[in-house]
């Protein structure tokens, strides 16, 4: 069982950063690849970043690549989530996540491929 935690959302003006982090317990950290998902109401849960477990590699929705980076501190069993240039579209509610099964990039991108999530922290860009 791994449990994770987010924290760092909130209100935010258009063009702002916001890191948000995502603390994780229960599981060695290592042994799980770790994913961000956003979701607005009405909506799926969309794919927003992903890192492996080692954090070598990392992989972006094209909606946010190039403003938001995604790592990992090993040591601290926390995941990251920087974005910049925050758009209202960025409106969300979002969900740290983890994957215990798989670890390839062709996996990482669907929500159905993680085993826990978070309670998620809402992230609002005012216009």
């Amino acid at each position: 069982q791994v449990r994770l935690v987010e924290s760092g959302g909130g209100l935010v003006e258009a063009g702002g950063s916001l890191r948000l982090s995502c603390a994780a317990s229960g599981r060695a950290f290592t042994s799980i690849a770790m994913g961000w998902f956003r979701q607005t109401p009405g909506t799926e849960r969309e794919f927003v970043a992903a890192i492996s477990r080692s954090g070598g590699s990392t992989y972006f929705a094209d909606a946010v690549k190039g403003r938001v980076t995604i790592s990992r501190d090993n040591a601290k069993n926390t995941v990251y989530l920087q974005m910049n240039s925050l758009k209202s579209d960025d409106t969300a509610v979002y969900y740290c996540a983890a994957s215990a099964r798989f670890a390839g990039a062709h996996y990482l991108y669907a929500k159905n491929n993680y085993d826990y999530w978070g309670q998620g922290t809402q992230v609002t860009v005012s216009s």
